[in-house]
C-alpha cells in the first residue's frame, strides 16, 4: 500500500502503557485508515506525563502531515492531552461556553450534578474546531496550522469510534487531507493467516496502477481491502472483477464481501435453509451465543444455548450420562458430538453447535494441553466432531474458539448447500 500523506497516531494512557487496558484505538484507527487508502506511518503509546507528552507529540508533529490523538481530554489532573499539546505547538488555550453548555446539557439529561471540575474541558487552543461529543462530555479538537492537521479525540472507544466516522473523516475529506477513494471492495475471510492470503492473491494484484491493497487481521478473520485512487486507472467493474478473481483464489476461506460477522452469515444461510441452530458451550462461558444474539431478527433461527461449565451442568442440563463423562472426559470428541446433540433436542432445532476444551491458564493434561477444543456439531445429516489447537491466553483462546466453532459451522453450511443444488441439477437432468 502507497499513501499520499504521513499519518501518526498517538494514543495516551498509563492503563494502555501498562497494558490494564487493550489498546483496541490502535486496531481501529488502521482499519479505518486503510478503507481511505491510507497507511499510518508510526503509532505512539505514551503515559500520563505532561513533558513526555510535549516532547512525543512535538517529534510526531515535526515529521507528519496529521497527527491523531486518543484520551487524555477528560476533567480529571490526569487528563493532561490538552494543555500539554497546546503548549507545544504556542496555542493559547480559551474558555469556550458552548462547550460549557453542551456539557451541563449532557449531565441533565444524565439527571446528575455536573462537579465543577467538568468544566476543564471546556478550554481548547485558540485556533481550534471543536468536535461535538453527543456520546460523552470531552469535546474533540481539530486543529490545521502549518499546513499540518491535528485532530485530538477522546479515549473511550464508545465516544472515539463514532466521532471519528461522523466529524473527523468528512473534515478530512473536505480540507483534501484524505485522498478520494473512487471505488472500495473488502473480501472477508476466514481459516487462513494474513500471510498465507497474501501469498495466494499477490500475483493476481501486482502492477495494478491505482490499486491500493490492504490486510487487517482481526478475531479469527482477515479482511482483503482493495481501494482505486483513480478511477481513470482502476474503475468500479475493474476492481469488482479483480475481487471476483480473488474470491475464486481465496476458495472456501472465503466468507463474504463487507463485514458481516461469522453469526451473521450463519444466519443469512439458516434463513435461507428455513432452518434453526441452539448452541451448548463450556470454556467459552456465553461468547458463542452472544455471536448469535447480537444480530438483529436472529430469533428467526437461533432458537438458545446452554453455558455447561461444570461436569454437573452438563448432566442436569444436557442430560449427558456420568458414565461417558468419566470415560472420556469433559474435553473429549464423544462429549462435544453429546453436547451439540442434546442443545439440539433440547431446544428443538435442525442444528446444534458445542464447544469444549481447556482455555487455560489451569487445566490440560500432557495429552491434552491448555488450547485443546473440541468442537461438535449436529445436523440432519449428521453428527461431527473437529479438535482445534489454541496457543493464546485464556481470553484469546475463548475468543479464537468461539470464531473456529462459526468458521466450521459456515463451512458445512455451504458444503451441504452445494450438494443440494448438485442434487437438484442432477434430478433435474434424469428428468429430462
Amino acid at each position: 500500500m502507497s499513501s499520499t500523506i504521513r499519518v501518526e497516531t498517538i494514543t495516551l494512557g498509563d492503563e494502555l502503557l501498562l497494558g490494564i487496558r487493550e489498546n483496541s484505538h490502535l486496531t481501529y484507527l488502521g482499519s479505518q485508515f486503510t478503507h481511505h487508502g491510507i497507511e499510518p506511518s508510526v503509532n505512539l503509546v505514551i503515559r500520563d506525563n505532561p513533558e513526555d507528552i510535549k516532547r512525543f507529540f512535538a517529534e510526531s508533529w515535526k515529521r507528519s502531515d496529521l497527527v491523531i490523538t486518543t484520551g487524555g481530554l477528560g476533567p480529571t489532573t490526569d487528563d493532561l492531552t490538552r494543555e500539554s499539546i497546546a503548549e507545544a505547538l504556542n496555542e493559547e488555550l480559551v474558555y469556550d461556553e458552548e462547550v460549557e453548555q453542551a456539557i451541563r446539557k449532557r449531565f441533565q439529561q444524565l439527571e446528575r450534578p455536573m462537579p465543577e471540575i467538568n468544566l476543564r474541558q471546556c478550554y481548547r487552543p485558540k485556533n481550534a474546531e471543536i468536535l461535538n461529543n453527543p456520546y460523552g462530555t470531552a469535546p474533540g479538537l481539530f486543529l490545521q496550522k502549518e499546513e499540518k492537521t491535528l485532530v485530538m479525540l477522546p479515549g473511550p472507544a464508545r465516544e472515539m469510534h463514532p466521532m471519528f466516522e461522523q466529524q473527523v473523516i468528512p473534515r478530512l475529506q473536505a480540507a483534501r487531507v484524505l485522498p478520494e477513494i473512487d471505488c472500495y471492495l473488502q473480501l472477508r475471510t476466514a481459516g487462513i493467516g494474513e500471510s498465507a492470503l497474501a501469498e495466494k492473491v499477490s500475483p493476481l494484484l501486482e502492477n495494478k496502477p491505482g490499486l491500493v491493497v490492504g490486510y487487517c487481521a482481526h478475531a479469527g478473520m482477515v479482511d482483503l481491502r482493495l481501494s482505486s485512487l483513480d478511477s481513470d486507472l482502476l474503475n468500479e467493474d475493474q476492481l469488482n472483477d479483480l475481487g471476483d478473481q480473488c474470491r475464486e483464489c481465496i476458495g472456501e476461506d472465503f466468507v463474504c464481501y463487507g463485514d458481516r460477522s461469522l453469526g451473521e452469515v450463519i444466519f443469512r444461510e439458516l434463513r435461507s435453509l428455513n432452518q434453526t441452530l441452539a448452541v451448548a458451550e463450556s470454556c467459552t462461558g456465553g461468547l458463542l451465543s452472544s455471536s448469535f444474539t447480537e444480530i438483529p431478527g436472529i430469533s428467526k433461527v437461533f432458537h438458545g444455548g446452554a453455558v455447561c461449565y461444570h461436569n454437573d451442568a452438563k448432566v442436569q442440563i444436557l442430560e449427558i450420562p456420568e458414565i461417558m463423562l468419566d470415560q472420556h472426559g469433559a474435553v473429549s470428541e464423544e462429549i462435544a458430538i453429546a453436547m451439540a446433540t442434546a442443545a439440539s433436542e433440547k431446544f428443538g432445532t435442525d442444528y446444534g453447535l458445542s464447544i469444549t476444551g481447556f482455555a487455560g491458564p489451569t487445566g490440560g493434561t500432557q495429552i491434552l494441553p491448555i488450547g485443546s477444543i473440541y468442537l461438535g456439531y449436529s445436523s440432519p445429516l449428521g453428527v461431527w466432531a473437529k479438535k482445534i489447537n489454541l496457543r493464546g491466553d485464556r481470553g484469546s483462546n475463548r475468543r479464537r474458539a468461539s470464531a473456529a466453532a462459526l468458521d466450521w459451522m459456515r463451512r458445512k453450511l455451504r458444503k451441504y448447500k452445494m450438494e443440494e443444488v448438485l442434487a437438484s441439477a442432477e434430478v433435474g437432468n434424469i428428468e429430462l
